[in-house]
Formats: structure tokens, sequence, C-alpha cells
């Protein structure tokens, strides 16, 4: 995988090199702010870019603006955005439009270091992986009105896996249940949020986000 890196924390993109590197993964280039990482995408077209949402020089959004223009400029380069916080706009907006070949990650999930390697395989493979804490903030909800309010703990467990960017079979696995017994839970989940005419993995996955954020 050929991977291009913007992050201003030295530590963290050292680590990040050498995690990579260790891991059999071409690192293009690391950087230190996100002025630059337009136009090394555009130049040597990585598989994957890194980047943190907060960048110099004003460290609010530079990252998160990169990372967007990337994904309309670039679809076919996979986009991992390290954050922080939890910041559900940010999360929204990079979904926006698309949610295959994109990852929104908590930089405390890089430490684990299997959790990182993959999110890092799944949005290359044309998939999402999104944070269990971010999905976890979107799906918790104590207000008056909660659209989640029908479905029973297994769907709403059924759906957290699913927003996260995991396939039935991972979902199965990662549940301990059978794959027929996700799928029943997936369709009483969209036939409860009235998303039953939502078609494709990742279209479903930014359905759900959408509604969820709503």
């Amino acid at each position: 995988m050929r991977v291009i890196l913007a992050e201003d924390s030295t530590l963290l993109r050292e680590g990040l090199v050498r995690l990579l590197a260790e891991e059999g993964h071409e690192v293009l280039a690391a950087l230190g702010d996100a002025v630059t990482l337009l136009k090394e995408v555009e130049e040597r077209r990585p598989d994957v870019v890194v980047v943190d949402i907060r960048m110099p020089p004003t460290h609010t959004d530079e990252g998160l603006r990169a990372a967007v223009e990337i994904r309309e400029r670039w679809p076919e380069v996979s986009v991992l955005v390290l954050s922080q916080h939890i910041e559900r706009h940010y999360a929204a907006q990079l979904l926006a439009s698309n949610a295959e070949r994109v990852g929104y990650l908590l930089k405390d999930r890089v430490a684990q270091v299997e959790e990182f390697l993959d999110a890092l395989e799944r949005i290359h493979a044309g998939g999402a992986a999104i944070d269990p804490e971010v999905v976890r903030q979107l799906v918790i909800r104590t207000t008056h009105g909660d659209p989640l309010a029908p479905l029973t703990p297994r769907e709403r467990t059924v759906l957290e896996a699913l927003a996260e960017g995991h396939t039935n079979a991972a979902i199965a696995q990662k549940l301990h249940i059978s794959l027929s017994s996700v799928e029943k839970n997936l369709n009483t989940v969209f036939d409860k949020l009235e998303l039953t005419h939502t078609t494709g993995y990742s279209r479903r996955i930014l359905a759900v986000l959408r509604y969820l954020e709503s």
C-alpha cells in the first residue's frame, strides 16, 4: 500500500512512518502541514492518505478541508482522517457525499496497532472505517423523539457495528452470532428506520450516519 501522511506531531508522524514500513507499506511522503498535501497527492497518487484534522497554520480544519478536496478530486484515493476528539460535524462533513474509501479515527485508536492497520486495509479495499466511539456517540441518544427508540439492544449493537464499517460477516464474528442473524437484524433495523429503499453496502452506512446525525 502506498501512503502519504500529514500529521503535525513529529512523534506521531515518525511513529506511523516506522509502523507502516515495518508492515511492508511504502510511505511516499510524511508532511507536517496540510499546505503541501494536495500537491503531493496530485503528483504521487497514493493508495491512501492519512491526515490529521487540525493542522498548521491555524490548527482548525486545514486537514479536513484537504481530505474533502482529495475525495472530490481523486475518488480512487482512500482517506483516513485522525482526530484528537470526537467532532460530529467534521465526521458528517467527511461522509457527506460518499462512505466509500473513507475512515475517521480518534488518535487514541492509532495506539491500538491492529485496529489502525485494519482500518487502513478496510478503506483501501473500498470500505469505511468509523471509530467505534464516534459511532457510539451518534447512536446513544437521550433526547425525546430518539429515532432509535424502536430498536432492541441487539439491533442497536448490530447497527453500531455496521456504522463502524464492518461487513455482515465481520459483524457476525465480532458479536459471535450467525450470519443469518446479522442479516435478519439488519433488515429489521432498516425497516424500523425507514431505510428499506437504500441499496448498496456503503450507501447503507452513509444513510445510517446521516439519519443519526439529523
